[in-house]
């Protein structure tokens, strides 16, 4: 929540991969929270828009918040991405 409200920066491991994330909201699923942050660390094709990837809490592990703000990708809007989930909180 932290990391969200305040447009930091996260360090963490997912399905074993170090990944840098900009947390740009939290969603509840089916009763998991989730992380809808865009990774730093991934190549995007010059002709893809970078979007957030959904990361389930559960599954992050060793989580640094870091005092390193991002910049909300452009025309970001706080919508979820499936009808059954719930906004928790989003970037401002």
């Amino acid at each position: 929540m932290e990391a969200v409200a305040g447009k930091l920066l996260v360090t963490a491991t997912y399905n074993g991969r170090e990944m840098t994330l900009a947390p740009h909201t939290l969603i509840l699923r089916h009763g998991e929270m989730y992380a809808g942050a865009l990774n730093l660390d991934k190549t995007w094709r010059s002709d893809e828009s970078p979007r957030l990837g959904y990361f389930k809490l559960a599954g992050l592990s060793d989580v640094t918040v870091t005092r390193k703000q991002f910049e909300p990708i452009a025309g970001f809007q706080d919508t979820v991405p499936q009808a059954d989930d719930q906004l928790v909180l989003a970037v401002a």
